[in-house]
């Protein structure tokens, strides 16, 4: 019998491929249950990451620091997602952002050298993989695409599309980060949406 951790992680991967009842048991073996407090990081920028992560409840954020020590959100990463450095992890570098936890959050993690062992075991879980990278590379693509062709009310508007129920869970200034401009235009553009 699986756990309310394991079964939420489940409940998931159904959705991206058909899963053998068998497949769904090695979850147990690879992920293993971890807490991050408010405030602690799954990985630091400089770290090599080795792992792969899914995230049960909670909320983390995903960010860039300039050499200003200024921060820059990449992404936010609610329940029900993967979330790893995954250039760095792929290519074993060191990190180029944060990952830390907005709220104490549960996660499933597996090290990433026993996933890709179990990706070459059976088709569904290259499927799993394949999808995964597949979504990353389209939010990567929009997200790009919408720094350099919207304006900041448009790129609010989508955030608030994207991230449903995040606005009330989310820092002020980290949603101003994550829109590149600061908390001041973010509570102009706040105030002329609920004018109009």
């Amino acid at each position: 019998m699986l756990n309310p951790a394991y079964l939420r992680l489940s409940n998931v991967l159904p959705t991206l491929v058909e899963m053998p009842a068998d497949e769904l048991a090695k979850l147990n073996y690879v992920f293993q249950e971890i807490t991050l407090n408010t405030g602690e990081f799954l990985v630091r920028a400089g770290e090599i990451p080795a792992r792969i992560a899914f995230v049960v409840s909670g909320l983390l954020r995903l960010y860039y620091v300039n050499s200003a020590g200024s921060e820059f959100t990449k992404s936010f990463c609610p329940e029900n997602h993967f979330v790893t450095a995954y250039s760095a992890l792929i290519l074993k570098q060191p990190a180029q952002f944060f990952i830390e936890a907005l709220e104490d959050s549960l996660l499933l993690v597996a090290d990433y050298s026993q996933y890709a062992q179990l990706c070459t075991e059976n088709s569904c879980w290259q499927t799993i993989n394949y999808k995964l990278v597949e979504a990353l590379f389209i939010k990567k693509e929009k997200r790009e695409a919408e720094l350099l062709l919207d304006d900041a009310t448009t790129r609010y508007q989508k955030f608030l599309t994207e991230y449903p129920y995040l606005e009330t869970r989310v820092k002020q200034y980290h949603i101003a980060s994550y829109l590149g401009i600061s908390p001041v235009s973010l509570s102009r553009i706040r105030k002329n949406l609920q004018l109009n």
